[in-house]
């Protein structure tokens, strides 16, 4: 993980200037993994502190991004809330060359007495925690319990139970670096393979450093990040040495910067100093402070967790319906195919009608002249021995008409079913874009309204209908421009709110979001048009792609047909625009700047 113990270190440091002395007001736990302080700062005013245990990204932060709590806090909330709701925050550290940050705490018990509280979060990947500990570094509860008696555990594993004293989690078997002077380091790197990569030489050898961190110290003394021992002679391994040595002072000396490498528009990664490895192939943006490097680095990915956690019984319904609706598509294209030959069968009902004087009762075949080709060749034509050569000939003719209705009735079929599918694909794309547990409630709604989800007996006739609010964005010449986050609210904001003169967008035959330019009766520019249109290939399923067109019309032409699934439209009089989605103007527009 990019957050590494050196990493983690300015991170620290930034955060104990911002929260030593904080007041807590208010505590919440907005997801499964995640715990947000708010404090009054002596420094910063007010703030909100983000202790993540998630084991794919844990790590504690000070966050701008709001979050949605959950109607009912969670025990570990509501054990915070009585422990911590109204204290201060005395100080925030890090154990040495440990992802293990400490925030030591003062609060009042049930007596009003001061009393001290440890939070103790690990970012250890998939062992992340967040514990609450009394003075006397007992557990009072933490994120995760863990048992060491119980499942396949290591022989090192802790027990983390409430009533028992905290343990540090076990040290890594690597030696520390700021522990070894000049002379020690030459001498390991003296005893090291000659064959070894530099890097992993690092790695391998010392704790607290990341890959990324040894790739670099490798690339900064033998120009490669895979350059290996014996090929640096002795001028490269002094400079591994001494760059590794100026590392870990900057970082003593809290001397980094906040930088995130950006590859091809996306967040790729990011670091506590500016990179040389990449060599100009990915861009490199630097931060004021870590907190908002990591807003930016994890709120795409975290918001996309959070919505397949608390969206996973709608994802799993949708899909289940649109697979079940694929297979029936396919089911009834392959039917559809064997109708393609129906005509023949007409044509052998006439055959066997114009030769009824060959035939007779228990005859299998009939070889005769096939007056349908062009050249007169012979054909052989089945016969049930069982028939009249009557009723032979009228079974070809009944075969016949059976197949020209079963090729109207699937044409029929696959349209619908094929606008059924449509329909799906569209809401599994609207629940990416939910925000909240209002978005994912608007969305289960309409598959109830729908049929897709059975609506409850009891809520029946009293359910309270759920109403979100579309994303509104401003052009950069200040026109209002609304997106629908889904198919209730596309429906909403095409039909009943925007007016005739409006400009609709939609990406062309991809499934997305309605977008409408709020044109106040007047003409919009070309900036409006192209800025508006970059929204509708944002929100879409071509957020990912590059010059994606985008259909862009006046309000008036496009209509609902009657029956038609919620976000469902046609429109004429259309031209496209071929825009290419971009973040940074997804962010510049919903900043109205």
């Amino acid at each position: 993980m990019p957050l590494d113990a050196l990493c983690l270190s300015g991170l620290v440091h930034e955060l104990s200037q911002a929260a030593a002395g904080a007041k807590i007001d208010k505590i919440y736990q907005p997801g499964r993994d995640e715990v947000v302080l708010a404090l009054r700062s002596p420094t910063q005013g007010n703030v909100r502190l983000l202790l993540s245990a998630n084991p794919t990204h844990p790590r504690p932060q000070l966050t701008r991004l709001s979050r949605e709590n959950p109607d009912t806090p969670p025990m570990f909330c509501m054990l915070l809330r009585k422990h911590l709701a109204g204290g201060r925050v005395l100080s925030v550290e890090q154990t040495h060359l440990e992802r293990v940050v400490t925030f030591t705490l003062e609060a009042l018990n049930e007596l009003g007495d001061r009393v001290e509280r440890k939070l103790v979060l690990e970012a250890i990947g998939r062992r992340s925690n967040l514990l609450l500990l009394d003075g006397d570094g007992r557990i009072l509860d933490c994120l995760r319990r863990v048992d060491s008696n119980l499942g396949s555990g290591s022989a090192n594993q802790r027990t983390l139970l409430p009533g028992m004293f905290y343990r540090l989690p076990q040290p890594q078997d690597k030696l520390d670096p700021t522990a070894q002077d000049r002379a020690a380091l030459e001498e390991l790197l003296a005893q090291a393979p000659e064959e070894a990569q530099a890097d992993k030489w690092l790695l391998d050898t010392f704790g607290g450093l990341s890959p990324l961190v040894c790739r670099e110290l490798a690339w900064r003394a033998g120009g490669s990040t895979d350059v290996r021992l014996n090929t640096l002679g002795e001028s490269g391994r002094k400079k591994l040495l001494d760059s590794l040595e100026e590392l870990l002072e900057s970082v003593k000396e809290h001397h980094v910067t906040a930088t995130m490498m950006v590859k091809e528009g996306k967040p790729f990664d990011f670091t506590f100093f500016t990179p040389g490895q990449y060599e100009g192939s990915l861009a490199l943006e630097d931060f004021s402070s870590f907190s908002e490097l990591l807003d930016r680095f994890y709120e795409q990915r975290e918001h996309l967790e959070r919505i397949k956690q608390r969206g996973q019984d709608l994802i799993r319904s949708v899909t289940t319906a649109r697979d079940r609706t694929a297979r029936k598509i396919a089911h009834q294209e392959q039917e559809l195919e064997a109708t393609q030959d129906r005509e023949r069968l007409r044509e052998l009902g006439d055959i066997l009608t114009s030769n009824l004087h060959q035939m007779h009762r228990g005859m299998g075949c009939l070889r005769t002249v096939d007056f349908y080709d062009p050249e007169g060749a012979e054909v052989d034509i089945r016969l049930d021995p069982l028939l009249t050569p009557q009723q032979n000939a009228a079974k070809y003719y009944k075969e016949y008409n059976k197949a020209k209705t079963a090729q109207e009735m699937l044409t029929q079929q696959l349209e619908k079913g094929r606008r059924e599918l449509d329909y799906l694909n569209s809401v599994l794309e609207n629940i990416t874009l939910a925000e909240g547990e209002k978005d994912l409630g608007e969305i289960r709604q309409e598959l109830t309204d729908t049929g897709y989800l059975r609506r409850a007996s009891k809520a029946k006739g009293r359910e309270k209908r759920v109403s979100s609010k579309p994303m509104e964005f401003r052009s950069t010449a200040g026109l209002r421009i609304s997106v629908g986050k889904n198919n209730t609210q596309n429906d909403l904001l095409t039909c009943k709110q925007a007016f005739k003169s409006d400009i609709w967008f939609h990406t062309q035959k991809i499934h997305g979001s309605h977008v409408i330019l709020c044109t106040n009766g007047g003409e919009p520019g070309d900036q409006d048009i192209t800025e508006a249109a970059g929204l509708a290939a944002y929100y879409s399923q071509a957020k990912d792609s590059a010059n994606v067109p985008v259909d862009c019309t006046q309000v008036k032409y496009v209509k609902k047909p009657v029956g038609a699934r919620p976000g469902m439209v046609i429109y004429t009089t259309y031209r496209t625009v071929n825009v290419t989605p971009a973040e940074d103007l997804v962010r510049r527009l919903q900043n109205g700047k």
